[in-house]
């Protein structure tokens, strides 16, 4: 049990990390299965068509999907410009697409996992390079018309793309470079952006954990007593209508309440604030000036909304 209850508490306290590796992971596992089974390269003019397309469209599905099942996506977005009012781009929506930018970085795991593995297994470049134009201008130059023919049936004889290219490097193993080159390029992007949210963190190491686990509990809480109160008012509009009597007196937040715990938290070093539902219970139920007043660093500690949206869970 308590090697079980050990396990458990990694796979919370890195869920995150764990949630985007088991995405990974699915899509890596998910690209063979499709390459082998569906993808089968016409070996005409239609190659670069044909390969770009299997390796190009599902990652720009997996990209859309990716926005589509982000609830920190829709937070964002629900209510953000409502009826009767203009959209501007105000410092305070600034923070808004910063946060989207950071949705998007994160809906692209799945899309980079499906090129980078399509690069490494050759099968979608080889089709779509065979069929290119400035391939044949390189491999067939004054060799004639001839290689051209013979260069978009590469992918199908293997023997043609040892003759054609023999004095290049294949175009398989070309695939393979670029699959390596952009997992490194984007785990160094990863990095550089991990470490310099980092630095500039307005709370330190110690805080950001206390952080982490109130933002925790709180959304375990709201879950909780958002059910209750959601069955209680449930209940009494039930029994008003089948007994035909009139509701009960029932206590619930406003639109305005609702309205005011929903807009996009950002840290003021002068408060010690943890979301918004903290400051708005802290400053007169929202109704003190301050609560209005911009805050001064924009949505640099990500995992505030993280907790409150269960974004992790997938």
């Amino acid at each position: 049990m308590d090697q079980l209850q050990r396990a458990m508490d990694f796979c919370i306290r890195h869920q995150i990390i764990l949630g985007y590796s088991i995405v990974s992971l699915l899509t890596a596992a998910s690209e063979p299965i499709f390459s082998s089974v569906v993808f089968k390269c016409p070996c005409d003019s239609g190659n670069m068509l044909y390969g770009s397309t299997f390796l190009l469209v599902p990652a720009f599905i997996l990209f859309l999907l990716g926005h589509m099942v982000s609830a920190r996506m829709w937070s964002l977005l629900t209510g953000s410009c409502p009826p009767g009012t203009r959209c501007s781009c105000s410092p305070w929506r600034t923070h808004y697409c910063l946060e989207l930018g950071v949705v998007t970085a994160r809906a692209l795991v799945a899309p980079i996992t499906w090129i980078a593995m399509g690069l490494l297994r050759a099968n979608f470049y080889e089709c779509a390079a065979s069929g290119s134009s400035l391939i044949k201008d390189v491999v067939c130059k004054g060799k004639g018309q001839e290689c051209h023919k013979l260069l978009v049936k590469i992918p199908c004889d293997e023997k043609l793309s040892k003759n054609i290219t023999a004095e290049y490097i294949s175009l398989q193993a070309q695939s393979q470079l670029l699959g390596w080159f952009l997992i490194a390029i984007v785990m160094t992007m990863a990095l550089i952006a991990t470490c310099i949210s980092r630095c500039n963190s307005p709370v330190g190491y110690l805080q950001l954990k206390f952080w982490r686990i109130y933002s925790k509990k709180e959304q375990e809480l709201f879950e909780i007593k958002a059910k209750e109160h959601a069955t209680r008012l449930a209940e009494i509009n039930m029994n008003s209508f089948f007994e035909a009597t009139d509701p009960v007196q029932f206590q619930t937040p406003s639109n305005e309440d609702w309205q005011k715990i929903s807009f996009l938290y950002t840290f003021n070093s002068e408060e010690q604030y943890y979301s918004m539902i903290h400051k708005y219970v802290n400053t007169n139920r929202g109704n003190s000036i301050r609560f209005g007043q911009e805050d001064q660093n924009p949505t640099v500690l990500e995992f505030v909304d993280e907790a409150s949206l269960s974004e992790s869970r997938f």
